[in-house]
């Protein structure tokens, strides 16, 4: 015999089923690989890579003091652009090409000094150069150099202008020797066909 139910019962009432209540798991953001990297702020930065970057504008000037000069300025253009460079570890480069920029503008701004001596040198038997031929020359060279791509014209101030060797001029870049080399090669045959200069001497 069946035992009776414990609990009221109503007539007619219909059975309910209930379903477990399923919860949504919360959305998470789709993965974008590691973030880049980022120094806490601009000063950081300057505290952390001022010695290196110092080097490298010593290399483009003999003047310590023009060396800190020419730095300050790069790092001040640096600042202006500090929201924009979203990965940090690209800051040298960028700090590194603001030096050699900056450099490269002074030359192009910078006079011919002359230098008076209390002694003729000796005469070598050969015409001396007329200064403003050579000057006109100096500001036709200087206008091909101009024409050059950026970094075809940043490697030929560093070699030629800057007198620094291929090394030195691949540490300011950050690139490799043989990158110079080539480069400096195709700037010189560029120079060679420059209309301007060969009008006049070869280079």
């Amino acid at each position: 015999m069946t035992p009776p139910p414990t609990g009221p019962v109503c007539a007619g009432a219909s059975t309910v089923v209930t379903r477990p209540v399923q919860r949504t798991a919360p959305r998470t953001a789709p993965h974008q690989g590691p973030r880049p990297f980022a120094y806490p702020s601009f000063s950081s930065f300057v505290k952390a890579r001022q010695p290196l970057l110092l080097r490298t504008a010593r290399s483009l000037t003999a003047n310590p003091c023009d060396a800190e000069d020419l730095l300050q300025t790069a790092l001040a253009k640096t600042f202006v652009a500090w929201e924009r460079i979203e990965d940090h570890r690209a800051l040298d480069g960028y700090v590194r090409r603001a030096l050699v920029n900056t450099r490269t503008s002074q030359w192009r701004k910078r006079k011919v000094e002359e230098f008076v001596c209390d002694e003729l040198p000796e005469s070598t038997g050969l015409p001396e150069p007329d200064p403003a031929e050579r000057q006109v020359l100096h500001d036709a060279m200087w206008r091909a150099v101009m024409k050059l791509p950026e970094r075809q014209r940043q490697m030929v101030v560093l070699r030629y202008y800057e007198d620094l060797s291929e090394a030195q001029t691949a540490e300011v870049l950050g690139v490799s020797v043989g990158t110079v080399k080539s480069a400096v090669s195709r700037a010189l045959g560029r120079l060679r066909e420059d209309p301007e200069l060969t009008a006049g001497v070869g280079v």
